[in-house]
This record gives structure tokens, C-alpha cells and sequence, in this order.
């Protein structure tokens, strides 16, 4: 995982007051991120790929541009909040630790008109994003103070998370049937159906599930670019990778099997790590309604729209 930033980066993330900092937007950041990740591919990195889909799997309440700041900035990071956030928590973030930044947006009032008034009464002022701003966190290892809640963990278990996943498919209008007739693959996407081969372990029967709805959300529809089916596969497979990290299964898949993600094109590097992202939120958000301390660490919605 150290193979995300060679230098060190957390104390970087403090802009020097000599030297007022840039103003960069989400796209540019995250242009700068994976332009730094394809370097460390290209330098024989491959566990760079790995650590970057590592970071979706705990931070999956925030924008791609985000995941991508903070796995750069602070690749060991596990839990993320900002100063107020963690008082809150009843802890402090310990003298000389420096924040993580990223990018938090800036939401104005558009006021009514006085035409749009007259037309209608009860129409209210709407909240909309003016930009972003830099924005801090730190992640619990930079504090200290109360013990946090234990997190529900399930190591590698599913436990009620089969039966979720299961009811998501359902309710996405896909129909699931299990077989032994698709041997020896373990799971077929149809398009509106998926099949699974009968008789594997929880575990497996789990990430083959979210690897077969990966490929239903990912590749039943128009993508932005053309890909090959390599590329498919390995997208899928890395959903079911950042699912299984975040509800506690052990990833088997090897590092340099990422790999095929890169094919000399940093858009389109860019574009797969974006959907692989976007697709494990969707589905862990129907894994996981947010809880009480999940609602009590508001930073993590700060920057969702960066």
C-alpha cells in the first residue's frame, strides 16, 4: 500500500503560508491523482491499484476525487473527520498532525424572483453549489481521547449482507436463478438475469453475486468509451473487491490482476476507476443504511459532489 506515495505526502498537505496555494477543482485533482498512480504502474507498482480500490472500500461515502486524495495523501488512513467532527467524538487530533485535504463544496441560496414569487406563492430559495474549498481531515490514527463505538464488522462471514444483496438484485428487476448448469463458471450475467453456480461457500456465492450485478449496472448499458472485455471483467471483479473489503471478506485476488485496468490511456484508466467506484457506493449503500456514527461524522458528506 506504501506504493501510493513515495514521499511524504501528509506533511504536503498543509499548504505553506508563504505561498497561497492554488485553488484546483475536483477534475483537476483527480487528473493529477492518476496521473501520479499510472508513474507507479508504470515504475512496476502494479499493488498501487490494489491500494487505491483498498480506499474505496472504507471510504465509500466520498466523491472518486476524495478516495483518490486520501489514498494519496495517507494510504494507512481507515477513518476519516474533520476537527469539529472528532470533538464531537470526544476526541482531539494530536498536536503537529497535519490534515488530509480534499475538496468540500461551497452551497449558496438562489433566491426567488419576485416573477417566480408571483406565480408561486410557496416556491422557496434553493441551495445550489457555488465551487469548493479546501477542506481538512484526519484520520483516527492522528487522535486521541474516547474509545469509538465498535463498527459491525464481519470478517470473513456475510451474515445478513447475502440477504440484502439478494433483495437489491430483486429490486433492480434482475432475476436471479442458482445452477450447476453454467459449470465451470461460477456466475453468468445475462443482461436483466444473472445465473450462479450452486454449492459454493457463503463467501464466494457473495462476491460472485456482486461481481455478476457489477457487470449488470456496468456493462448492459452505453459506456463513454468503447473497452474490451478484459477490462469488463476486471472492473467487475474490482467491485466485488471494494464490497467484500468493506463488509469484512478477504480479498484473494492478486495485485498484478489489476493491472489490466491500465492500457496506456489515462482517461481511460480514470473513467474505470471512477464507475468501479460509483457502482460498490450504490451497492453498499444498500448493504449499509447510514448509522448513528455515521450520521455524527457529517465530513464524510462534505465532499460527495466533489
Amino acid at each position: 500500500m506504501n506504493a501510493i506515495a513515495t514521499t511524504s505526502s501528509v506533511t504536503q498537505s498543509t499548504p505553506n503560508p508563504k505561498q497561497p496555494q492554488q485553488r484546483q477543482t475536483a477534475k483537476e485533482i483527480i487528473a493529477a491523482n492518476v496521473k501520479e498512480l499510472i508513474a507507479q504502474l508504470e515504475a512496476g507498482h502494479s499493488n498501487a491499484l490494489t491500494a487505491y480500490l483498498d480506499a474505496m472500500s472504507r471510504f465509500h461515502n466520498y466523491s472518486f476525487g476524495n478516495v483518490l486524495e486520501i489514498a494519496r495523501q495517507r494510504p494507512d488512513a481507515t477513518r476519516v473527520a474533520g476537527l469539529y467532527a472528532w470533538n464531537q467524538l470526544g476526541r482531539k487530533v494530536k498536536k503537529g498532525e497535519k490534515g488530509i485535504r480534499i475538496l468540500a463544496p461551497i452551497i449558496g441560496i438562489r433566491r426567488k424572483t419576485d416573477k417566480e414569487a408571483e406565480k408561486d406563492p410557496a416556491y422557496q430559495n434553493k441551495a445550489v453549489l457555488v465551487g469548493f474549498r479546501n477542506a481538512y481531515v484526519f484520520d483516527v490514527s492522528q487522535t486521541d481521547g474516547a474509545e469509538l463505538p465498535t463498527m459491525h464488522e464481519v470478517h470473513g462471514d456475510v451474515g445478513e449482507n447475502r440477504d440484502r444483496l439478494v433483495s437489491f438484485i430483486d429490486q433492480q428487476g434482475i432475476e436471479l436463478v442458482f445452477t450447476e448448469n453454467i459449470a465451470p463458471a461460477l456466475g453468468v450475467s445475462y443482461g436483466g438475469r444473472i445465473a450462479i453456480l450452486s454449492g459454493q461457500s457463503e463467501a464466494e456465492e457473495f462476491s460472485t453475486l456482486v461481481h455478476e450485478l457489477a457487470h449488470e449496472m456496468l456493462h448492459k448499458a452505453e459506456r463513454r468509451t468503447t473497452t474490451t472485455k478484459v477490462v469488463k471483467e476486471t472492473e467487475a471483479e474490482s467491485v466485488a473487491f471494494v464490497v467484500g473489503k468493506a463488509v469484512g471478506l478477504k480479498a484473494g485476488t492478486a495485485s498484478a490482476d489489476y493491472i489490466h485496468l491500465y492500457h496506456g490511456n489515462a482517461s481511460l484508466l480514470a473513467e474505470s476507476l471512477e464507475v468501479i467506484q460509483q457502482t460498490a457506493a450504490v451497492i453498499l449503500a444498500a448493504l449499509h443504511p447510514p448509522t448513528e456514527e455515521q450520521a455524527a461524522m457529517p465530513d464524510a458528506e462534505l465532499a460527495k459532489v466533489a
